[in-house]
């Protein structure tokens, strides 16, 4: 049997098949050219026992295309993985070669590889979220400026109510003034944006199953469950599987 380890970049990948006992039969760093890594990997095909690939940000070509080769394909999820204390080895060859070390040992740590018809709207889900975390920022430096002109802040919710009028009216000299306006600016900009992204992803999900199951679970919103709405185990079981989308 032989085990099958890919350490994935952005523009190139490392190729590592072992054997049972960890022998390196073939290793190679490749550019990220699917027809490469398959001809690496190809004459072994019979006997992989699986492909490991990591995930991260870009492994929706390889994991589908390696798939549709007719591989077993497995998603490792590397915030789980932890090397031994002490490896001597390290490069992205040795972490191809880890990778296919835990599928042989069967202690692989594994994310939901996710029906390519779904991801769309998992990552509209997330483009909302690294909005809202863009928009956390400015609300802070104005609350920020705020603490730093009158020794007090004023809340988020206040923030998002600003207006350049009536940061206009605040006591502020013209350049913290300024300041606070392009905040604003990017404030009112942000949660426009916010908001058309909610209003689609929560038209979506009132149409797939799964969904009121989930807003049903303490704790869990209508836009949250919108990143974990592909999980399919019980809700008392649902922060186990939905950390892996």
């Amino acid at each position: 049997m032989k085990y099958c380890g890919i350490d994935l970049h952005s523009n190139s990948s490392v190729v590592s098949v072992v054997d049972e006992e960890d022998h390196v039969v073939a290793e190679k760093r490749l550019p990220n050219d699917l027809e490469k890594i398959i001809g690496l990997i190809k004459p072994w095909q019979a006997e992989l026992a699986g492909v490991v690939v990591e995930s991260t940000f870009n492994w929706y070509w390889l994991v589908d295309g390696l798939k549709a080769a007719g591989f077993t394909v497995h998603l490792a999820n590397t915030t789980a993985i932890k090397k031994y204390d002490g490896l001597k080895d390290s490069g992205d060859e040795a972490d191809a070669r880890y990778l296919a070390h835990l599928l042989r040992l069967g202690i692989l740590p594994t994310g939901t590889i996710l029906p390519p018809e779904h991801r769309a709207v998992r990552d509209l889900a997330r483009k909302r979220m690294q909005l809202v975390r863009s928009r956390t920022t400015h609300i802070l430096a104005v609350e920020n400026i705020t603490a730093r002109q009158y020794g007090a802040r004023i809340t988020s919710n206040q923030v998002k109510q600003l207006t350049a009028e009536m940061v206009d009216e605040m006591p502020f000299p013209n350049d913290v003034g300024l300041a606070v306006k392009t905040n604003v600016a990017v404030i009112e900009t942000l949660s426009a944006k916010i908001d058309l992204l909610e209003k689609r992803l929560l038209t979506d999900m009132k149409v797939r199953p799964g969904y009121a199951l989930l807003t049903s679970a303490p704790g869990i919103g209508k836009v949250l469950a919108t990143t974990r709405r592909q999980c399919t185990c019980q809700v008392t079981q649902h922060r186990t599987c939905a950390s892996r989308h």
